[in-house]
């Protein structure tokens, strides 16, 4: 008889232990979800020439109306025009991004958005790090994580609160791949001196330019790895996981203008990719 109270009491208990535990996770769960879209009233893009649209309008360096992140082009169905269609009609997008920024910009560039009173940001960064005239000159990993989690710690102390989203760096491999049996690819690239440490001797197979394509590579992996931690450490931010830096992008997806940054075509590839992956949907 007692053994059978005792039994009860027990499971009594552990069911109520239980019921406490499923209403912390709820509670908790409610408190790192997003904002509905309609609360949101200010959002940033920061980051480099990929956020603002290099290459894909006349202008042969920034278009930001077509950027994945803030653009107001429809064909491109940015990150902003599909929070307005979700919701949040009174949105203001600021494109702080700046063409040929590294990493050490992106503080600077954090503070901006805090002013702006950003409850929204993204942040494409890195590949200026690793496209430099030297494979010697690459940003050291080390410090292209210092420098991002300078940026996200500025964020997170925003008064704003703003959720974040990091998007991971495009492959500069597959980008090599894709155009380098063009030989229009390969004058431009020359001509603009365009990301020196990966595509410099493009139509090399010797061992040596074989392995500083790979060394150039090795540290968009290493830097992605850091946005992943550097992310992963901070709160409300969320990692794309690695979409776009796996993505296996087609020649359709680069500009014609240089062979280098992504296209009109690529821009709206990015903003579905990368929607996909963010706080609202994912």
């Amino acid at each position: 008889m007692h053994s059978s109270i005792g039994a009860r009491r027990a499971l009594a208990a552990l069911a109520a232990s239980a019921l406490l535990l499923a209403g912390s996770l709820v509670s908790a769960s409610a408190a790192n979800a997003a904002p509905p879209p309609a609360q949101v009233v200010s959002m940033a893009a920061l980051g480099d020439s990929i956020s603002q649209a290099a290459m894909t309008c006349s202008s042969l360096t920034s278009c930001p109306a077509n950027s994945w992140s803030t653009g107001s082009t429809t064909s491109v169905n940015s990150h902003y025009l599909r929070l307005r269609a979700a919701g949040a009609t009174g949105l203001v997008a600021y494109n702080d991004a700046v063409s040929g920024a590294a990493s050490g910009a992106l503080p600077a560039q954090a503070q901006k958005a805090v002013t702006q009173g950003a409850q929204y940001v993204t942040i494409e960064i890195g590949a200026n790090d690793a496209c430099t005239s030297t494979v010697a000159g690459m940003t050291p990993t080390a410090t292209f994580k210092a420098n991002v989690q300078a940026a996200l710690a500025a964020l997170a102390a925003s008064p704003s609160s703003p959720e974040i989203f990091v998007a991971s760096i495009p492959s500069l491999q597959r980008m090599y791949d894709l155009n380098k049996g063009s030989s229009t690819a390969r004058f431009v690239w020359a001509l603009l001196g365009t990301c020196k440490s990966m595509l410099a001797n493009p139509t090399s197979t010797a061992a040596v330019d074989v392995q500083r394509r790979a060394a150039v590579q090795q540290r968009v992996n290493e830097f992605n790895q850091a946005l992943s931690e550097a992310c992963g450490a901070t709160a409300k931010c969320r990692y794309d996981g690695g979409a776009v830096a796996n993505y296996a992008f087609v020649k359709s997806d680069i500009s014609t203008r240089d062979y280098f940054h992504p296209s009109l075509s690529g821009q709206a590839t990015l903003a579905a990719l990368t929607w996909a992956k963010t706080q609202w949907v994912s």
